[in-house]
Formats: C-alpha cells, structure tokens, sequence
C-alpha cells in the first residue's frame, strides 16, 4: 500500500489486481483469480507500467512438497497468467520482484553482484523462474525490470516483528552460527527504488536492491536490542533445533551472504537509510 501510495503521490494514477473486490478499497482494484485463469480485462485499460508483486511468504510453514509447488506458482504462473491477457497491448514497463535467494542459499565470503551464476537450490531456482516470467514481457515492454530484493524492514509485520518479538520479551539471541548475512532495506527505500524503476527509462534489468551496509545475523541482533534499550543473554538458538522446527525451509535463517547494491546507486537511487541503526531508529 506504501508504494501505491507513493506512485500517487508523483502523479500515477494505481490501481490493484486482488482474489476479492468489495468496492471499498482505497484504491481502483480489479478481479484476478489464478484458479481460474481469469483477470477482469478492464485491468488493463489505458495501463503503461505493471509492477508485478505477488508471491507467497517464503517464510510461513515447512515447505511440502505441496508448499513448494505453491511458491513457485504465486510467482511465475501469475506473471504468465498477466502476460496471456496483455495480447495486442504495448507496456512502457515491466517491473518484477525477484528475490537475493537468486545467488543461493549459503554463507560464502563472496559479496554478490548482479553479473555473478545463479545458485542451485530451491529458493534460486524459484528466483530463476521468477526472473524468466518476467523476461517473457520484453517483446510487450520498452523495458523489463527485475529487482532483487533483501529483507524489507517495516513498522509492521514482516520478518523485523519477528526477529522484535523475542527481544521485546527478553529472549533474544542470534540464530545458528550468527555469522549469516542479512541483507536488508527501508520499507521506504524499496518503495523509492519501484518508483525510481518506473520513473526512470535508462532502468533495465536485473538489480540488487540492498542496503549497503552488510551485517550479520548477531550484529542484527545486537542492532535491534540496542534500539530497544534491552539486553541480550540467551545463548545462540542452536542450528539443529532449527532444523528440526522448519525443515529446509531453515536454510533462510541460517545462511546468508553479502548482496552488492552498486548497480542501482550508479543508476542514480539515494538510499534514505543505508545504515542499520538509522532504519531501525526510524521504525521505533
């Protein structure tokens, strides 16, 4: 809602695709329902730029073989549902989510950048597929956009409350090892870098979009508890007790490696906050 916010705010006139339409919503929305394969044509009436962000939460429940198939399907198979019902229609842009999942899963001492191989597990090859989906819209689209995107830190939900909630209570600790990466930004700062893609003509394929500053699982941590005025004492959570509540979807916990964020800097984005302790200051 941020971001339509934001577009509006530069003169854009938004408008919503979502599974439920009661009339309310704040703003103009449409039906679409991937079940069915349907997407009200009105949609796309006189539209220039479509930002695709569906996906479901990576991080809620084990991956089933079931929720595996579910993931990749919220990502890919809604943009080629999009694609199939913009025949005969020319789009200025088109500008997909991605993930940093693209380079792998792992801790290494590499600092990623865009040009770098594709990982081989599941959350890369979802990003790869990802990445394709939205490849299929350049021969529709002056130009594809693929922005892949760290840990988004909000004032509400998402993957900061949850790291929050154990803190707030006095329970906190890094997780496994604590030397993973965590590679983040602003709600305001992924926001700026959508705009920016739309706004921007010279923006054209994939991006990084990271905060510069590369920190670690326990420095994460120790960030937030600070901000917080709390103390930490509890030990590390050990890796095979994660393990053992998440499955393999435990790998986003405990791995993680540092993203380069050059490429969108040199395209002209400023980062409101490009360091940790600003961005949490200004959530709490």
């Amino acid at each position: 809602m941020q971001l339509s916010d934001q577009l509006t705010e530069i003169g854009y006139a938004v408008r919503h695709l979502s599974r439920s339409v009661n009339g309310n919503e704040k703003f103009l929305t449409f039906k679409w329902d991937l079940a069915s394969k349907y997407i009200d044509p009105a949609a796309f009436e006189h539209v220039d730029h479509i930002i695709h962000l569906a996906g479901e939460n990576v991080g809620e429940g084990r991956w089933t073989r079931a929720r595996k198939k579910s993931i990749l399907s919220s990502r890919v198979d809604t943009a080629n549902l999009l694609l199939k019902n913009l025949e005969g229609k020319r789009l200025k842009s088109f500008i997909s989510a991605s993930g940093i999942s693209y380079y792998g899963s792992a801790t290494t001492s590499t600092i990623y950048q865009e040009s770098d191989a594709h990982g081989k597990d599941f959350l890369a090859e979802v990003s790869v597929s990802w990445e394709k989906a939205a490849t299929s819209f350049a021969p529709i689209a002056d130009r594809v956009v693929m922005l892949r995107t760290g840990v988004v830190l909000s004032k509400t939900g998402g993957a900061l409350s949850k790291m929050t909630t154990p803190i707030k209570w006095g329970i906190g600790s890094p997780l496994g090892s604590g030397n993973q990466y965590i590679p983040w930004l602003h709600m305001d700062d992924i926001c700026g870098i959508y705009c920016k893609a739309v706004q921007d003509v010279n923006i054209k394929g994939e991006y990084n979009a990271v905060a510069s500053e590369h920190i670690t699982n326990k420095g994460f941590t120790q960030h937030i508890a600070a901000v917080l005025g709390k103390k930490l004492w509890a030990p590390k959570v050990p890796a095979f007790l994660l393990r053992l509540l998440f499955g393999e979807m435990s790998i986003i916990i405990l791995e993680g490696s540092r993203i380069n964020n050059q490429k969108i800097k040199d395209a002209g984005y400023v980062f409101k906050f490009d360091q940790l302790n600003d961005a949490l200051k200004d959530i709490y």
